[in-house]
């Protein structure tokens, strides 16, 4: 029985230690994590903004699709456009996008930031030139939803990722959605 005791005794111990070193380590490194994170946060930010300053942040909560969006101003104040932080579901899970409308709810630019999409399949959603098929689209042109709204070259560059084009394109076309019940404002 005392051989169990001084086993539990010192399994007990080691884990303490490992829990302090782990909290002393995450102490350290949480800051810094968090820096790294804002800083990539705001690349992505200025990299949709298309040129034009980026205002502050408002916070959404009623929407499932809509984390937050940037007001951003042209010369004089004037608002230019909108910077939204889209979610959407693509077949790995989670997709986190920023994208940037005009005020009438035209896609401008729009850039995955996160997404855990299978490698070679839905991972070409990250690609560069994936979402020139939605750029332009949301006014005069929906924001296509489905393939069938694609051209066949379009398609069949989304074959066989259906769920992580869907994803993306529904968070899309919300944000334009979303953009247009602004009014500009």
């Amino acid at each position: 029985m005392k051989k169990y005791i001084k086993v539990v005794l010192v399994l007990t111990s080691i884990c303490a230690v490992a829990a302090v070193l782990l909290a002393l380590v995450n102490s350290v490194t949480a800051p810094i994590i968090s820096l790294h994170e804002e800083e990539a946060a705001m690349k992505a930010l200025e990299e949709v903004s298309c040129g034009m300053e980026i205002g502050d942040r408002t916070d959404m909560t009623e929407s499932e699709t809509v984390n937050h969006y940037y007001k951003l101003h042209i010369a004089g104040g004037v608002t230019g456009g909108y910077i939204l932080d889209l979610s959407g579901k693509g077949y790995g899970g989670a997709l986190a996008l920023v994208a940037c409308y005009d005020p009438n709810g035209k896609l401008l630019a729009a850039k995955i930031v996160s997404e855990n999409e299978t490698p070679g399949v839905g991972k070409k959603a990250t690609l560069s030139g994936y979402m020139d098929k939605f750029i332009g689209k949301g006014t005069q042109f929906p924001i296509p939803t489905a393939k069938r709204m694609l051209t066949d070259e379009e398609a069949i560059a989304v074959s066989g990722a259906t769920m992580t084009f869907t994803g993306v394109s529904k968070a899309l076309a919300a944000g334009s959605e979303f953009v247009k019940s602004l009014g500009g404002k």
